[in-house]
């Protein structure tokens, strides 16, 4: 196992915190994804994940099942 990054990723098409949670609980659920913390206001989800086993594409394929658009943003 690797070592836990955190990784921050823009997310559009939240409209309440409601939204936020249903990211949250979507990418937890992943392999690797040790955290995740998504905030309406900022409009980002910081995730801690574990390199050798979740990639950014991973989180952002989640997020889009969740019914939302992300990216990874620029660090």
């Amino acid at each position: 196992m690797g070592q836990a990054v955190t990784r921050t990723f823009t997310v559009e098409g939240m409209h309440c915190a409601s939204c936020g949670m249903l990211i949250d609980d979507a990418l937890e659920d992943l392999d690797g994804v040790t955290s995740s913390t998504t905030s309406l206001r900022a409009g980002q989800a910081k995730v801690d994940l574990d390199p050798d086993r979740c990639t950014p594409d991973d989180v952002i394929a989640a997020i889009a099942e969740a019914g939302y658009t992300a990216r990874l943003a620029p660090q």
